[in-house]
């Protein structure tokens, strides 16, 4: 494959290739220098290329394959993830304020789960991961998975009531 079919058939994707890496590393300047070595990869291995049929689909699995390795490693520690209000737009000022409270409320008790449930929901409910992804990330299998995050949104969900309780009461 020469230069110029390796640009066609692989640079369309870098938008899409950057973003998966962003959501999983949460950090633009790693996100970029992660699809940077995957071009680097792809670019190294361009004469087995050609028999590729989706070239889209290998380079996100390349993409996701070298995030779960970064993250796996143990080098390198996800940024606290910050939920963004997208949808407030239409709500009044009071409104407003209610809901950032809220999810700063959220936040916070999500902040004081134990690491590995925080890791998880962290993963499934504000990245969007699969469980296969998070298996993959986190080496645990999905009944785990599975066990962790409903503990840990129980806990969410009992912590968020009892604090909404106690503001009610205009405490």
């Amino acid at each position: 494959m020469d230069a110029e079919s390796f640009k066609n058939e692989f640079l369309p994707y870098h938008r899409k290739l950057y973003s998966v890496a962003y959501r999983l590393l949460e950090n633009a300047a790693d996100a970029e220098d992660l699809v940077q070595e995957a071009y680097l990869k792809l670019w190294d291995k361009r004469e087995g290329l050609m028999v590729i049929s989706n070239p889209e689909a290998f380079s996100v699995t390349l993409v996701k394959n070298m995030c779960f390795d970064l993250l796996r490693s143990g080098k390198y520690v996800l940024s606290r993830q910050t939920v963004e209000l997208t949808a407030v737009q239409d709500i009044s000022q009071t409104d407003n304020l209610e809901v950032r409270d809220e999810v700063r409320q959220v936040k916070d008790i999500i902040a004081h789960l134990p690491e590995q449930q925080q890791r998880i929901v962290n993963l499934r409910d504000v990245k969007g991961c699969s469980y296969e992804e998070i298996e993959q990330v986190t080496g645990l299998n999905s009944t785990n998975i599975r066990v962790l995050l409903s503990r840990a949104r129980k806990r969410i969900r009992e912590e968020f009531n009892k604090w909404n309780n106690y503001e009610s009461r205009g405490n």
